[in-house]
């Protein structure tokens, strides 16, 4: 009974579960999507497919179009998050949980389902799908996961301060800038990556909201794993991981942005 109990009641026990769904589920896909990545259909190892993105153009405009893309809806989700999330953070405001609420129950939705609302929206309003469709459909998909981090942020910071500021002489704009902007930068960073990460690699967003008008890095891996047969899966592969890089690279300098804000709000 003691061995059961000290079996079950190690938080090393309860620790595997999730080890092997990492595993399955995150670390293998990984691995074999660099198998291929590195391979030919024959299976020998070739960095071809890489050497085949960089040699078409197509591709490399389509890269370039996408990141481009990415940082205007994050421009855009940051300057319509940003005072919402102070809005809802700040004491003068009553219904903070009724205004998350509000911002919560279109995520109830899938984003599939919510596109689609958006193309018969543009539909009914006779305004043609294109470009500026598909960053007010991302925009629409994706200010969420802008607003919150910034909310929580905002909402754990410690009022102290800004009574202290105003103690000494501030206005409304100084303790904002000075006080209250340096202190949700933690927030502000992580909301740009929630929103640039998924934006990056969409593609059904971009078929749905441009009728395949516009094609994105997304929709190019899509095809390759899709359309073009069992012979561009290395392609494809390339693709992902090529994206991978990207997505990691940008995580990465969240991290350093992140823990230097940290060290200059304690400073």
């Amino acid at each position: 009974m003691n061995k059961l109990s000290s079996l079950f009641g190690s938080r090393r026990t309860w620790a595997w579960p999730y080890v092997l769904f990492l595993i399955l589920f995150v670390v293998l896909p990984l691995l074999l999507i660099v198998y291929y990545a590195f391979t030919d259909h024959s299976g020998s190892f070739t960095i071809m497919n890489f050497v085949k993105f960089f040699h078409t153009s197509e591709a490399i405009n389509t890269l370039v179009y996408s990141l481009a893309i990415a940082m205007i809806t994050t421009i855009v989700c940051l300057l319509l998050g940003y005072p919402a999330a102070y809005i809802m953070a700040t004491a003068e405001f009553k219904t903070p949980a009724v205004m998350a609420m509000l911002f919560i129950l279109p995520m109830w939705i899938n984003f599939l389902l919510r596109t689609l609302a958006t193309v018969e929206l543009f539909n009914m309003f006779g305004l043609p799908l294109g470009e500026g469709a598909l960053i007010f459909g991302m925009c629409y998909d994706y200010l969420p996961f802008m607003i919150y981090p910034i909310y929580n942020t905002l909402q754990k910071m410690d009022r102290s301060l800004i009574e202290a500021a105003e103690d000494l002489g501030a206005n409304r704009r100084e303790v904002f800038v000075k006080v209250i902007l340096p202190l949700s930068v933690s927030g502000i960073y992580s909301g740009i990556v929630m929103v640039f990460m998924p934006t990056v690699s969409t593609f059904a967003i971009a078929e749905l909201l441009t009728h395949n008008k516009i094609t994105l890095f997304g929709s190019l891996i899509q095809r390759s794993f899709g359309e073009g047969g069992i012979t561009m899966w290395n392609y494809g592969a390339a693709l992902s991981l090529i994206m991978l890089l990207i997505i990691a690279l940008t995580s990465f300098f969240d991290q350093g942005d992140s823990d230097d804000s940290q060290k200059s709000g304690i400073i």
